[in-house]
């Protein structure tokens, strides 16, 4: 994983997958607009494309923030939006293992309503990364779900997802009652797999297959203590998770990130968050899985 770090001009040090960003620069020239949501700076043309741009430090009400707009400017990209984050500075690229990265707690500092994980540089700061996703729903709202004809004996189907951001389970959640699926959900990788590998023990115990009570796992690429390339490569070497589909939902769209999934045995690939593609892959695989 490869995080950009900045600085909002506190004292906290905050990083953001740089896989996210499309592009980084000098704050540019910013036409104000009434009636923005808190936060909101006003929007920029960007390569014949309008977008609102914020202030990170402003939305995130970090209250010992230097005044001003700061002097850089993030253009991130989640759910086909872009979005300009105004920061104080940016600092450079680090690469972070995985097993590095863990959930943030309560007490990471003011912004902790935004922050996704937690790791840690050599010299021992601490890096707080941005929900990308909560930012983006807190300050224009949810993307809406539209019609989604349920499946027709959803009521009998199990579905088990993991994902660390609470708009993304939302969103998921949303899509899943629309079927007329069943669901559960765990918040990171590694608590995923522990209560995958307790699903599967006492499925053993009690003389029958784990697929004959779970029928799909749709697994987040990017999260804390266990990333979902890490996860899938568990269940897909445990011969109890045979027959179960795995499909990986990620904001990382790219082909490397496709053919990463592929690698490690993913059954079907789906954008962040599009909730038509998501609705029809976890449709598919869902029959798929009824069928066999």
């Amino acid at each position: 994983m490869e995080i950009l770090l900045f600085s909002l001009g506190t004292h906290e040090l905050f990083g953001i997958n740089v896989f996210k960003v499309r592009e980084v620069g000098d704050t540019p020239d910013i036409t104000r607009t009434p009636n923005m949501p808190h936060g909101v700076e006003g929007l920029i043309s960007l390569r014949g494309n309008v977008i609102p741009v914020l202030s990170l430090a402003t939305v995130m009400q970090l209250k010992d923030a230097p005044p001003g707009r700061g002097a850089s400017m993030m253009v991130a990209e989640y759910s086909k939006r872009n979005l300009g984050f105004l920061v104080h500075d940016v600092d450079r690229i680090i690469r972070v293992d995985w097993e590095k990265v863990r959930a943030p707690d309560a007490a990471t500092g003011s912004a902790h309503a935004y922050i996704s994980a937690i790791t840690e540089l050599p010299d021992g700061r601490l890096v707080s990364i941005l929900d990308v996703e909560q930012i983006m729903s807190n300050t224009f709202g949810d993307s809406v779900v539209g019609q989604i004809d349920p499946m027709e004996g959803g009521e009998g189907l199990n579905v088990f997802f993991v994902d660390d951001s609470v708009v993304a389970r939302r969103k998921i959640a949303e899509v899943l009652d629309k079927l007329a699926v069943k669901h559960k959900y765990a918040h990171n990788g590694m608590e995923a797999w522990t209560r995958l590998s307790g699903m599967a023990a006492h499925a053993q115990q009690a003389g029958h297959e784990v697929r004959d009570e779970l029928d799909l796992i749709l697994v987040d690429a990017e999260m804390p203590e266990m990333d979902g390339y890490v996860l899938t490569r568990n269940i897909k070497s445990d011969r109890r998770f045979d027959g179960i589909p795995v499909v990986m939902h990620s904001s990382l769209s790219s082909e490397a990130n496709h053919a990463m999934g592929k690698s490690v045995g993913v059954d079907a690939y789906v954008a962040k968050f599009d909730a038509e593609a998501l609705s029809h892959t976890l449709r598919s695989q869902l029959q798929k899985h009824a069928t066999h």
